[in-house]
């Protein structure tokens, strides 16, 4: 590792590696990512890896996740195999008076053209017979889908390699100073700073930290989510749920959580418990399965729910990418963020992301 860079991007999770991936098929900067721990030792690893459209709204919200799972295939030409599955996504409900709801959704979300079926509960129950009849019928999409987080983070990685990205792990970032035209970046693991023209913040929930060295207030809340998982079981989910997938070895990936309690990513009896009879509630027969182990994550999420993409405000050459559910939006959010880097304009715009729309940024 040298000590300078065209451009710096500090995390290496989904967000990090495909804004890394990304940048370097121009071949043209000289790139390096930083990161305080190890690939998929945070949220990226901890995480059910849906692709997830169809209920992201507003809609607009949604058209951005719409274009970016539809990027899948064509990423898994370039890297590699990630395991992504089109599935078809059903999302449940178990109230008459949720019908309107969910035509309402339909009705929106066909505007930006994502289709949504609105399903009687026996056109549920013929797609996915497992679920329970106690069911009043359930939103569907043949856009939603899931990933092998693993695979993905890997494949990033190994792909930006081979365009000479650089990479250093186990070495966070202790401050960053901006001069004239470029930016001094200190690490726990190197004695002289970094110098690069360019930094990208891609944290994670680690942003607010991380934009404090810069003196900024990024808005941003850490969220955790605990998963449970089953024993492997028989094939008898085809689709994503709401709450829940089958993994391709049979294991059942179940969570709904929301807590936030800062960066504790303990699992908890109570929530485990919460979360299997929700389980039981949409499956009944998984009454009868095992569960095997648990984990937790802890997400990003920005204050208002969206995500926060662009350059930041009176930070010459400095960019942030912060959000939830990165994982559907990673082959999108890095496709933008290098076009922003390297030509200075989107194909998707950008606006209504930018940190500016937060009134106390610093």
């Amino acid at each position: 590792m040298t000590d300078q860079y065209d451009i710096v991007i500090i995390g290496c999770g989904v967000i990090g590696s495909s804004i890394a991936y990304h940048l370097s098929e121009y071949k043209q900067k000289r790139i390096l990512v930083i990161d305080k721990g190890f690939p998929l030792s945070g949220t990226s690893g901890s995480t059910q890896a849906w692709v997830w459209v169809h209920n992201k709204v507003p809609s607009w919200y949604g058209e951005l996740s719409m274009y970016s799972a539809e990027l899948y295939p064509f990423l898994e030409r370039k890297i590699g195999d990630v395991e992504y599955k089109r599935t078809g996504g059903i999302a449940p409900f178990f109230a008459q008076t949720d019908w309107d709801k969910a035509l309402r959704l339909a009705e929106e979300q066909a505007e930006v053209g994502i289709k949504v079926e609105v399903l009687t509960r026996d056109q549920v129950l013929e797609k996915e017979p497992a679920l329970s009849p106690k069911i009043a019928g359930a939103t569907y999409s043949d856009m939603d889908g899931n990933v092998n987080p693993f695979r993905l983070v890997e494949l990033y990685i190994k792909a930006a390699k081979r365009n000479e990205v650089e990479f250093s792990f186990y070495n966070p970032v202790t401050e960053m100073v901006m001069e004239k035209d470029h930016y001094k970046i200190y690490t726990k693991n190197k004695k002289d700073a970094i110098t690069t023209e360019r930094v990208i913040l891609a944290g994670g929930p680690w942003s607010k930290e991380i934009g404090e060295l810069l003196g900024l207030d990024i808005p941003v809340k850490q969220v955790r989510g605990q998963v449970i998982i089953t024993e492997p079981l028989a094939p008898f989910l085809k689709h994503t749920i709401g709450g829940m997938r089958q993994a391709e070895n049979g294991e059942v990936l179940i969570g709904f959580s929301k807590e936030e309690v800062g960066y504790d990513r303990r699992t908890t009896m109570d929530v485990i418990q919460e979360t299997a009879q929700m389980a039981i509630n949409y499956i009944p027969s998984l009454a009868k399965a095992n569960i095997v182990r648990s984990f937790s994550g802890v997400r990003v999420i920005p204050e208002d729910g969206f995500p926060i993409l662009g350059k930041i405000p009176d930070k010459k050459n400095a960019y942030i990418a912060a959000m939830h559910s990165g994982v559907t939006l990673s082959p999108l959010v890095g496709t933008l963020m290098a076009e922003l880097v390297m030509v200075g304009e989107t194909s998707i715009c950008l606006k209504r992301y930018s940190l500016k729309r937060f009134m106390n940024y610093a």
